[in-house]
């Protein structure tokens, strides 16, 4: 079987994309942001997800679109599933 690459959490790329690029802490960007700063921390942590809001303020923050933190989200979500799991369920006709 081969071998899935590891997923790659949202908070790895703000840590290691944005965060030295933009010359930013976890303190200055909630800040920025004007989040309270134990959820980027959490977050750059890879301990906790990307929020809708969240992506909306990344977004607006770095111009990009809220959809590109969501996405990394989405992929990182999905790619974390137990596969087994889910194999296991019998598909139904409409």
């Amino acid at each position: 079987m081969a071998r899935r690459p590891r997923p790659v959490h949202p908070g790895e790329i703000l840590r290691e994309d944005f965060l030295p690029d933009y010359g930013l802490t976890a303190g200055s960007l909630a800040k920025a942001l004007l989040v309270p700063r134990d959820r980027i921390e959490k977050i750059i942590r890879e301990k906790r997800a990307v929020t809708a809001d969240t992506a909306a303020r990344l977004g607006r923050l770095f111009g990009t679109t809220p959809q590109f933190w969501l996405n990394l989200q989405a992929n990182y979500d999905l790619a974390s599933l137990a596969v087994e799991d889910i194999d296991k369920i019998e598909p139904r006709a409409a």
